[in-house]
């Protein structure tokens, strides 16, 4: 009897999770029909997958997210909030599909100040001119034994690429970035026959993963933080990163 009774409740729940793949794959199929079809020009949907909210999925298109209903009738665009642990899953998720292969980054097109050792590695993203950028400069300073790496990225304006090409033509590019970000002493004018390809390569990079702002700080495993975060934060994320690597 316990046998028979263990058999038929197992059988009812492999009928119930069947039956709930089943409704979740005709909720795709109705939200990839709809939205494209409602709107002409909606981008190509990459992945579609329920959220943690009742009747609620989530719909990738590349590295953005949006949401919308079982039907695809309404779409919404914002952040999904836990309330209950306060966590943005949104930006969550979003991290997640823009996490950067660190292993895979030019570190020879960014400008290097190796501070103690150098045996930590941590990544900016950041424009001369801009001034979150020169205050985690300055914070920067108090990280022991790390080589900090900068990808010159000028999106503020064209005294942005000036300023970026006479550092990074300097004789010593590193000392030339602290010059001007910490003490504001402007780089010489750089040679008219100096190599800058490199800065169109770092600009081409900051669009493929969507660095949209500076500063912008990329951890050994691949997370991101963008905005300048305070250097004891720093730390406690570079800590974090080189445990998970």
């Amino acid at each position: 009897m316990t046998a028979s009774i263990t058999f038929r409740a197992g059988l009812l729940l492999a009928l119930a999770a069947g039956l709930c793949a089943g409704a979740a794959r005709a909720d795709e199929a109705a939200i990839r029909k709809n939205l494209p079809e409602r709107l002409p020009n909606f981008p190509k949907i990459d992945e579609v997958s329920k959220t943690p909210m009742s009747g609620l999925y989530e719909v990738r298109l590349g590295t953005d997210i949006v949401y919308t209903d079982e039907s695809g009738q309404f779409l919404i665009q914002g952040a999904l909030i836990d309330t209950k642990t306060r966590a943005d899953l949104t930006q969550a998720r979003i991290d997640k599909l823009t996490a950067i292969d660190f292993a895979n980054l030019p570190l020879k097109d960014a400008v290097l100040v190796k501070q103690g050792s150098g045996a930590r590695r941590l990544v900016v993203f950041a424009d001369p001119n801009c001034g979150y950028c020169k205050r985690l400069e300055k914070d920067l300073l108090a990280l022991k034994d790390v080589s900090i790496y900068t990808f010159l990225y000028p999106i503020l304006g064209p005294d942005s690429s000036v300023k970026s090409r006479d550092i990074w033509c300097a004789k010593d590019p590193g000392k030339a970035w602290r010059s001007w970000m910490v003490d504001g002493q402007a780089a010489g004018k750089s040679a008219a026959g100096c190599d800058v390809t490199a800065l169109d390569r770092n600009t081409e990079m900051g669009r493929k993963y969507k660095v949209q702002g500076t500063p912008a700080l990329v951890f050994e495993d691949g997370s991101r933080s963008p905005g300048a975060i305070p250097a004891a934060q720093i730390e406690t994320r570079m800590a974090a990163a080189v445990k998970k690597s």
